[in-house]
């Protein structure tokens, strides 16, 4: 009559968003005290869809070259925090950062599938060829 499914064995609990959250919190904190909450805000969002992007690709982590990705990422973000100007003023500052941060994470997402695609490929002809 029932169809019983015995119980699946249970997974462990993953806190990568504990995690991510406690890494921000200081830098949140740090960025309100030499700027302001806004430019805080917003460095935390770009800051934690690259984080977010990081786990997701984890199981590139051994490949030089996911690294450097990931660094010349961040590079290009540093300046750009600071240079944007955050509107000041009644508008909450999650209706103009979380799309941007959105569009941050595909970006970087594709990037690094590109990377994969293109870097696994050349991996792949050079063992062919040996």
């Amino acid at each position: 009559m029932f169809d019983y499914d015995p119980p699946k064995e249970k997974e462990p609990v993953d806190y990568t968003g504990l995690k991510i959250g406690g890494i921000l919190a200081p830098v949140f904190f740090l960025i309100t005290f030499l700027s302001n909450a806004d430019m805080a805000l917003a460095a935390c969002i770009v800051l934690g869809m690259v984080m977010f992007a990081i786990k997701i690709r984890w199981h590139l982590r051994k490949r030089v070259w996911f690294w450097v990705i990931i660094a010349f990422i961040l590079v290009l973000h540093i300046p750009l925090i600071p240079m944007v100007r955050w509107p000041q003023g009644n508008v909450p500052t999650l209706f103009y950062t979380m799309p941007l941060g959105i569009a941050d994470f595909l970006i970087i997402s594709g990037a690094l599938g590109f990377a994969e695609r293109f870097f696994s490929k050349s991996s792949s002809s050079t063992d062919e060829e040996e």
